[in-house]
């Protein structure tokens, strides 16, 4: 089967929660949230719930966990603590509950960062991956990054990686 036919076969919505990792961002504030939920509703797509939790790796995991579990979203998408400073801990946060691994999520997303920003793209640990039929994807903190990736890389794929983890 081709990449169009699972395409094709993709449901033409996806449920998803947005989750900011942040111990400083408020709703008034949290302007990367807000572009992905903003950029999730034009792209025809329905945000089950957000939330913003400060950067306590056990309270993060415990939260992406449970929303996978409930059984209520395809998708959740993560934005803050991808970066290296030490209170940066949602890469390790959510990869220790990664039943697979999207390598290349990342490293495109890298790619796509060092055209606009150059080498300081390496420092980026944006992942993805799916827990259990759920997808999760975790992206920085930054508005303009989060923008990036949303418009090249998940908003393009997210049917079809929601799709191919639910068969």
């Amino acid at each position: 089967m081709s990449s169009e036919d699972h395409k094709a076969a993709a449901p033409a919505s996806v449920r998803a929660f947005v989750l900011t990792v942040s111990d400083t961002r408020t709703d008034a504030t949290d302007t990367a949230g807000a572009a992905i939920i903003d950029l999730l509703k034009k792209a025809g797509h329905h945000v089950a719930g957000k939330a913003i939790e400060k950067d306590e790796p056990a309270r993060v995991a415990e939260l992406v966990r449970q929303q996978a579990a409930i059984g209520d979203v395809q998708a959740i998408i993560t934005t803050g603590g991808t970066g290296l400073t030490s209170r940066d801990s949602t890469f390790e946060s959510i990869d220790t509950l990664l039943t697979k691994r999207l390598p290349g999520f990342g490293e495109l997303f890298r790619m796509l960062s060092y055209e606009q920003i150059g080498s300081a793209a390496m420092m980026s640990r944006a992942c993805a991956g799916t827990i259990g039929k759920v997808v999760v994807i975790s992206l920085p903190g930054s508005e303009a990054a989060v923008r990036l990736a949303m418009t090249k890389l998940v908003i393009p794929e997210l049917t079809h990686l929601v799709q191919q983890a639910t068969k």
